[in-house]
């Protein structure tokens, strides 16, 4: 593990790096223990507070753990799926919010991601799955709900249709796509949509996947994608022609 002690770039980030691609490498394997902050600020060539610093932002990304007493220090960390998922949704997130990813562009990649894992899913949804879809859709369909409400229903609801591909890579990678891009389409959509048509999308995605029907499932959501699309583009007008 080497850094360039001449890049001007901070050398607690270039420690962190380091470590974090011996660890992709796998020159350092879970479990393993790190050197000591005396033997890493020798190896490195610096101070042990910068150290301690590249430490901590391998901690906060979940790369490392640590251990106090006789045997502690600082050991590589097995990462699991829903802690991934959960740093890959706020980055997602961050991005949306920052426009650095436009609507249709957003929208686009969450429904081709999903109508790719959907044959998966009706081949292999627990009734588990099933069950939290159909509950998902009774709940958007009480008058009382809030917009804020059906949002986190729609999110559950694709959720579980994306989870029942029974594959946590897809899942991993649709998080982002749903969770986080999902927000920000119903956000956009509040005003034009119509929940019954959405209610009704997501009854004949359900029937489908019950039914273990890849080609109904598929058709159900190439009509959301198609919906969708609509009413963020009818939305996108509309500020538009209200800033002028």
């Amino acid at each position: 593990m080497k850094i360039d002690p001449k890049n001007r770039a901070d050398l607690s980030a270039q420690i962190a790096k380091a470590i974090r691609d011996a660890i992709i490498s796998g020159d350092l394997i879970v479990d393993e223990r790190l050197p000591s902050e005396s033997e890493l600020a020798d190896q490195f060539d610096v101070s042990r507070p910068t150290v301690r610093e590249a430490l901590k932002r391998l901690a906060a990304q979940n790369l490392i753990r640590t251990q106090r007493g006789a045997t502690g220090g600082a050991f590589v960390r097995r990462l699991d799926y829903d802690e991934a998922q959960s740093q890959h949704v706020t980055t997602s997130r961050l991005l949306l919010s920052m426009n650095a990813v436009d609507f249709q562009t957003a929208c686009e990649a969450r429904f081709a991601l999903e109508r790719a894992c959907s044959p998966l899913s009706a081949e292999r949804r627990s009734p588990d799955h099933l069950a939290t879809m159909r509950a998902e859709i009774h709940r958007q369909s009480q008058p009382g709900l809030s917009d804020e409400g059906f949002c986190d229903s729609d999110v559950a609801f694709h959720r579980a249709l994306v989870d029942g591909a029974g594959n946590p890579v897809l899942s991993y990678q649709l998080a982002g796509a749903v969770e986080a891009m999902q927000p920000l389409m119903n956000m956009i959509t509040f005003t034009a949509r119509s929940r019954e048509e959405i209610i009704s999308l997501h009854a004949r995605i359900a029937d489908a996947i019950e039914a273990s029907d890849a080609t109904a499932a598929d058709a159900a959501l190439s009509e959301l994608t198609t919906y969708t699309l609509s009413l963020g583009q009818k939305a996108m007008a509309a500020r538009a022609a209200r800033s002028h």
